[in-house]
């Protein structure tokens, strides 16, 4: 019987020694995860790297965890949820709409920063919630106007994403694919989505229309225009006349093609106003031809032919009638490809490219293409029965471009206004395109001629100085920036290197005519990448609000996160 007693002793005297050890392995771990606390600087260790032994030894206390921060340090989501970030409301003054609505573009749906929306408990609509079909409705209607009129594709998505995210539909898709544009709606994730569409049928250069289009996306994200405010708007932006008729137009073609004549002809003489009547009678007649051919409905392409004909033919004859006299001929047909050269669709080509719209790129650089095959046929065409004909076309004429700068200078500038008026661009941003012109000009003057730098390398800079400027001026009116570097880049455009190409191959040299060729496709590209990068630029150093919340950085820009390919 003792035998009891003894074990009872020895299994009383166990526990106590069970609970030392107990406290001194408490002890150790508590000592090991300060140390480790303190190498992670002062943040608490992971539940998942904590030692086995601490739940075989009885229950452990849970660790008590207040904040949002503490339950996503050790891994878990609180109770009560993350608080997600908040996009504040859009009113000017912080950064223009397409900043904002960009970075919610480039960032997945399921991270997207919800609306901070201002509560209007009177408004009737506030309560029903949105409407969605007529929120869809509306978001196309206006990315079709901005798309017609040129505008990148993903400027024509971030606008219809700002519109759609002012009026409480967060979870929005757009798409833009050169002539279609589709939106789609995901109420849930158990609902099913609602997906709208609609095609651009046509593309007009209205630059005062994209302003206004551009003033009711800033006033949609901003909440100051309800839904049927801004379809009342818009039907009055369609309603509106272009600024300009159509008689000013015409003129403004033929003094683009003047002025052209005056900067890459280079001189100052009696000739010279000839000359510059000529090319403008020249490009004033293709135009009318162009505008006869559109109203019986033939192609586009066959418009550009029929307009390059009359630069070609009246510079021939002046080559053919006064071979002594110095009238320069070549010169009169380079200024009517200045007036033709499609540049505001190479640099929305090459803008998609390099924002990642591949097919749309692809699709407005074949169309660019087009537009200069058909330039290419209408000019050859003329050049060849010219040739035949024993016209004696100079192209060194075309290549004094740095002989008189003040004269050019001018002519750069007076160049750039005939191009905004052609584009249709508002009166208030014509001081300031001209001046960005003639800025560009001087740049591209002074690397080429006092520095001694390549064409291409000289072109490239002046591109993108004009578009930093562009951008800046867009931002200080609130508008887009196509208006102040679309016209401006006409001093630029690759005019005579287009021409010597055309004229070898009329002449039968067409390895000279594929180099000619060659470099006018790289000046081009130089034009379209230097335009952008100064407007990526003008944004990189500007403050962009990505969201306010916990996580995400002042500055930080999605899209420069690169896969390198994969």
């Amino acid at each position: 019987m003792p035998a009891g007693p003894a074990r009872r002793s020895v299994k009383e005297q166990a526990v106590p020694e069970a609970a030392d050890r107990a406290d001194r392995e408490g002890r150790k771990i508590q000592e090991a995860d300060q140390e480790l606390e303190q190498e992670r600087g002062g943040e608490p260790p992971h539940p998942s790297e904590a030692p086995p032994t601490a739940g075989l030894l009885g229950p452990v206390d849970e660790p008590t965890l207040s904040s949002g921060d503490d339950w996503r340090t050790v891994g878990y989501t609180p109770p009560s949820g993350i608080p997600v970030h908040s996009l504040q409301v859009g009113a000017p003054g912080a950064a223009p709409w397409p900043d904002r609505m960009r970075t919610l573009l480039r960032t997945p749906m399921s991270e997207r920063p919800v609306f901070e929306r201002t509560p209007h408990e009177g408004r009737p609509e506030a309560a029903a919630g949105p409407n969605v079909p007529r929120v869809l409705d509306l978001s196309l209607r206006i990315g079709e106007l901005l798309l017609a009129s040129g505008e990148s594709a993903e400027d024509v998505e971030a606008a219809m994403l700002g519109v759609t995210h002012a009026y409480g539909l967060d979870r929005c898709e757009p798409q833009v694919t050169f002539i279609m544009i589709s939106i789609s709606y995901q109420p849930s994730l158990v609902d099913a989505p609602i997906t709208a569409d609609r095609t651009v049928r046509r593309r007009v250069s209205d630059y005062t229309r994209l302003a206004a289009v551009y003033r009711l996306v800033a006033d949609i994200t901003a909440e100051r225009a309800g839904v049927n405010d801004a379809y009342r708007r818009l039907a009055e932006i369609r309603r509106n006349r272009h600024p300009y008729p159509g008689w000013l137009l015409s003129l403004c073609a033929g003094g683009l093609a003047g002025a052209a004549s005056l900067l890459v002809g280079g001189q100052l003489d009696a000739r010279a106003w000839l000359v510059f009547a000529a090319a403008s009678t020249a490009a004033l007649l293709g135009d009318r031809l162009a505008w006869l051919v559109a109203s019986r409905g033939l192609p586009e392409f066959y418009q550009f032919v029929v307009a390059a004909m009359p630069a070609a033919g009246m510079g021939v004859f002046l080559a053919l009638v006064g071979p002594g006299t110095g009238l320069r001929g070549s010169v009169v047909i380079t200024g009517g490809l200045f007036a033709l050269l499609p540049g505001r669709a190479l640099v929305s080509a090459v803008q998609d490219g390099l924002t990642g719209f591949y097919i749309t790129a692809a699709a407005r650089l074949l169309e660019v293409l087009y537009l200069v095959a058909g330039i290419i046929t209408g000019v050859l065409l003329v050049l060849y029965v010219g040739v035949r004909f024993g016209a004696q076309l100079r192209p060194e004429q075309s290549l004094l471009q740095h002989s008189y700068p003040p004269l050019q200078l001018l002519a750069a500038m007076l160049l750039t206004l005939a191009f905004a008026v052609m584009l249709q661009s508002h009166r208030r941003s014509l001081l300031l395109v001209t001046l960005n012109g003639g800025i560009g000009w001087a740049v591209y003057g002074a690397l080429t001629t006092d520095v001694g730098v390549s064409p291409v390398v000289a072109t490239g800079a002046a591109a993108g100085l004009v578009g930093l400027f562009g951008q800046l001026a867009s931002r200080y009116r609130y508008a887009s920036a196509l208006p102040y570097v679309t016209a401006a880049l006409g001093p630029l455009l690759p005019g005579s290197a287009i021409y010597l190409g055309m004229l070898s191959v009329a002449q039968g040299d067409a390895s000279d005519g594929l180099v000619a060729v060659s470099r006018a496709a790289a000046l081009a590209l130089a034009l379209a990448v230097g335009v952008n990068l100064g407007g990526e630029v003008a944004r990189l150093f500007m403050r962009l609000p990505v969201g306010v919340g916990a996580g995400t950085a002042a500055g930080q820009r999605p899209a420069a996160k690169r896969t390198r390919g994969f």
